[in-house]
């Protein structure tokens, strides 16, 4: 990848100022009239290194790539368009990965065929239902997106989904409709190929910095 990855910024310094201050007392009246101690504590996750207890703190990765150098308008409107599409789909493909956990999840709780078979009904009207008119407002390049972001998500191509979940004829026949319009639910995610522009975009809005 043509990305430098981690940079992570120490923050002992920060760390011990806490530790100083969480030692610290101060002065206070008590109720007999009396000085007393009231101690401020600050609790931090900690680890054991070499022998001593520190504390632990862990940083958000940040990710630092070359600067954009765009040849003309045209491709900064290209890439402009990208990042919109990338915030867009990727929340639906974050979502597909979930309820495809918590599907499989509950699958494994049915002990028979049939009440396997009856839940994937149930989770595909719910589906249809749910994301139709969020999937209507996508465009073309949106939904081919989409499927490659599944693929990234899940590991595992929109048609082998739905193949396992649903089986091989209604596979077929999504992805014969898919074609139609020039796309292929077998379209897989390539990062590190055709798709290096697309993981660029989705580290840096992960990461929260676009």
């Amino acid at each position: 990848m043509k990305y430098a990855i981690l940079h992570r910024m120490m923050l002992l310094l920060l760390l011990i100022a806490w530790s100083s201050r969480a030692c610290g007392q101060q002065q206070t009246s008590s109720p007999s009239g009396q000085t007393g101690r009231v101690k401020s504590v600050f609790l931090t996750p900690a680890t054991v290194y070499e022998g001593d207890t520190i504390p632990y703190v862990k940083l958000p990765t940040v990710y630092v790539f070359k600067p954009m150098v765009f040849k003309n308008k045209r491709q900064e409107r290209q890439y402009n368009k990208l990042v919109r599409d990338v915030k867009k789909v990727l929340p639906i493909a974050n979502e597909v990965k979930r309820a495809i956990i918590e599907t499989y999840q509950v699958l494994q709780t049915m002990p028979t065929e049939k009440q396997r078979s009856r839940h994937l009904k149930a989770v595909e009207k719910s589906v249809k239902e749910q994301y139709t008119p969020i999937m209507k407002k996508l465009t073309f390049a949106q939904g081919k997106l989409l499927i490659k972001l599944v693929d990234r998500q899940t590991h595992s191509t929109g048609y082998e989904l739905v193949k396992a979940f649903l089986g091989p004829f209604k596979a077929g026949f999504y992805q014969a409709f898919a074609s139609l319009f020039g796309a292929s639910l077998k379209k897989h995610y390539d990062a590190e190929g055709e798709d290096a522009m697309v993981e660029r975009v989705i580290l840096l809005v992960e990461s929260g910095q676009l």
